[in-house]
């Protein structure tokens, strides 16, 4: 398992683990999450943080990795995320393209698709 590889799957764990200061401690201080049209997402821990402190107060909150490819430094995950959505729990896709440097994830990237109730 490449470096960057190790940092995505740490991302990934402490995620499904809730463990939001593990969370945060996969990406830099200014990481930046965008969705691929390009809108800001977050942007450093603060906001970071905040998102995420909301998420991982949803019961169900699970990623299942179904495919993974490395690159270099960049890590590109498909997942499929089972959500508490306000309508009911559910399931949605989702692609996600970390950019590592510095042992750290600078930048994510993701595309939240097909979205369906369970």
């Amino acid at each position: 398992m490449t470096s960057a590889e190790l940092i995505v799957q740490n991302q990934l764990d402490a995620y499904n683990n809730k463990n939001l200061d593990a969370w945060l401690n996969t990406y830099a201080e200014n990481a930046i999450q965008f969705s691929t049209d390009g809108e800001v997402l977050a942007s450093g821990h603060q906001q970071m943080r905040e998102n995420m402190r909301i998420r991982f107060a949803e019961p169900d909150l699970h990623a299942a990795l179904i495919n993974r490819i490395v690159c270099d430094n960049v890590v590109i995950d498909h997942e499929l995320i089972t959500r508490n959505f306000p309508e009911g729990k559910g399931t949605v896709e989702m692609l996600c393209i970390y950019h590592i440097h510095n042992n750290l994830i600078q930048k994510g990237e993701f595309k939240v698709f097909n979205k369906q109730l369970i």
